[in-house]
């Protein structure tokens, strides 16, 4: 194998969380190749995922820190308040509401609401400028035979490659992860996320909206201009019904959730649909392989918080192997990798069944449970402390985070 067939890291998966984690670690200063099994003209095209991503203060430094988000700072609208309630269809939402003023917690809004088209678009233009990032696709990697030393990939077309770590960032139950011996705990919440976008008639003026619905949450996102990307959670065969509606009929029902508080909405563009699951790894380490994002973790939508999680494991992973590389250690050794591992449990796992439990709480119309939960709404809104708590999550204040995601030079 010769010197061009080889790299410090290899990316399976060519998502968002790949190309971030591919420019982390560039920074850091490790030779990359990036595996993506989707043409690059697909992950450009608008039709491919019309989903909107919630960036959180962190995730937003790394970008910055990366070159990414002067790209995308024009189509970015900042979240500057979030209102959650507990309401039905047939009654409207409940009296008690939870509403977070970001001011409380800062000066900076929640977070800063980007749809994914223009995000891609700003991580590949960036990969394509560095010289230590290769960007192969499409192409499919069909295994990965692992040595005390390297890690060789076998490709489709018959080629190898070889690299010193490979990263998983191929999806939920990651196929590269689970041929290593990678386990997953999780279930399917029989549950399917709409996605869309809306015009309407009055100014959102920055407020996100959750309404906790009994088939699943439904959240209004506020986009650049009067416009808002809605995240609407049904039960599958609901949701299935729903997008074999024609157009007409579709944007009826999806006013009749939204209400009248922006005026008439006109659903604008085609419209997206996805499962909802969970998914936990056993492992987010073996020897000569790393687990990034969903292959890692994949959580329930109803926080919006799937890729900023992703993002902070490409950041601390990179963080990891540059610290490593320093040291003179090898970044394909299970005790390197295993700092990762711990670095990143706790916080994924934490979220993930917080974010199990809410939908099961809030996803039913059970009058004892209704009850209990607008009372907690109540509480939580009341108490000071509390609120706040609830409020730097929703920013992504936490303790723990890599350096490149407090601004701090590495």
């Amino acid at each position: 194998m010769s010197k061009n067939d080889t790299t410090d890291v290899a990316i399976v998966g060519g998502g968002l969380n790949g190309a971030g984690l591919a420019l982390a670690l560039a920074r850091e200063g490790l030779t990359v190749r990036v595996f993506d099994a989707a043409p690059v003209e697909t992950r450009r095209d608008d039709a491919f995922d019309g989903r909107a991503t919630a960036i959180a203060a962190g995730s937003r430094a790394m970008l910055r820190a990366l070159g990414v988000w002067e790209r995308v700072a024009d189509d970015a609208q900042p979240i500057s308040d979030i209102l959650v309630s507990d309401g039905r269809v047939s009654d409207g939402a409940s009296p008690l509401f939870l509403h977070f003023d970001h001011r409380e917690v800062g000066d900076e809004p929640f977070g800063t609401l980007v749809e994914n088209r223009h995000l891609r678009r700003a991580l590949y233009d960036r990969v394509s400028e560095e010289d230590a990032i290769t960007h192969v696709a499409p192409v499919r990697v069909e295994r990965v035979a692992y040595t005390p030393g390297w890690a060789t990939l076998h490709l489709e077309d018959g080629g190898t490659h070889g690299a010193r770590l490979v990263v998983a960032c191929d999806g939920r139950r990651s196929r590269i992860a689970q041929a290593a011996g990678v386990r997953y705990t999780g279930w399917d919440y029989g549950q399917a996320g709409i996605v869309c976008t809306v015009e309407h008639d009055r100014p959102h003026r920055g407020v996100a909206h959750e309404y906790f619905l009994p088939s699943g949450p439904f959240a209004i996102l506020p986009l650049t201009g009067n416009r808002s990307s809605l995240v609407w959670t049904e039960r599958t065969a609901i949701a299935e019904t729903a997008m074999a509606l024609d157009d007409a009929r579709f944007e009826a029902e999806v006013a009749r959730r939204f209400g009248a508080f922006l005026g008439a909405v006109r659903v604008t563009g085609p419209r997206w649909s996805y499962p909802v699951s969970l998914s936990l790894a056993h492992d987010y380490a073996k020897p000569r392989l790393a687990l990034v994002g969903d292959a890692a973790h994949g959580v329930h939508p109803i926080a919006g918080q799937g890729l900023n999680l992703g993002f902070k494991d490409a950041a601390a992973l990179a963080e990891t192997l540059g610290d490593a590389v320093r040291r003179g250690e090898d970044i394909g050794d299970l005790n390197v990798l295993s700092r990762y591992e711990r670095w990143r449990r706790f916080d994924n796992t934490a979220m993930a069944l917080g974010m199990d439990t809410l939908n099961r709480l809030f996803s039913n119309d059970l009058a004892p449970l209704r009850l209990a939960r607008d009372i907690g709404i109540a509480a939580v809104g009341r108490i000071g402390p509390l609120r706040r708590v609830f409020m730097r999550q929703a920013a992504g204040m936490t303790p723990g985070l890599p350096r490149v995601m407090q601004g701090s030079a590495r």
